[in-house]
């Protein structure tokens, strides 16, 4: 797709303001990355582009969480309820992510298993 001359022209256009803009971008890349005289970039540019954290706050919170982690049993928290052969919980439902034609699927192959026929199709009897 993609080939009319309207995405054409919208292309053109986008590359024409990138050309445009590019000088100005780098001068404001350049100027959020350079140093100052402490040896540290200026943090006023920067925070218009990005948000600004402190990195001890970084740390501690990283900590925090480690420490939650190392906490842990290291195991999920499961619905332990499910049969893990027809995956139906206690009262007789689906999980939610599975789709109804594979619940239908399922159905079928337990009742064929369970009763022999099963379900009998409509049709002809002939």
């Amino acid at each position: 797709m993609a080939k009319s001359l309207r995405s054409k022209w919208k292309r053109k256009m986008r590359a024409e303001k990138r050309k445009k803009n590019a000088p100005k971008e780098l001068a404001r890349l350049k100027q959020a990355l350079s140093l100052d005289k402490k040896g540290e970039a200026v943090m006023a540019d920067v925070e218009e582009i990005a948000t600004v954290v402190p990195a001890s706050k970084v740390k501690k919170q990283a900590d925090v969480n480690m420490a939650e982690v190392e906490g842990d049993d290291g195991k999920m928290d499961m619905d332990s309820k499910r049969n893990k052969t027809t995956l139906l919980d206690e009262n007789g439902q689906y999980p939610s992510w599975m789709s109804q034609r594979q619940a239908k699927k399922l159905k079928g192959r337990r009742m064929a298993k369970k009763g022999g026929q099963g379900k009998k199709k409509k049709g002809l009897s002939w």
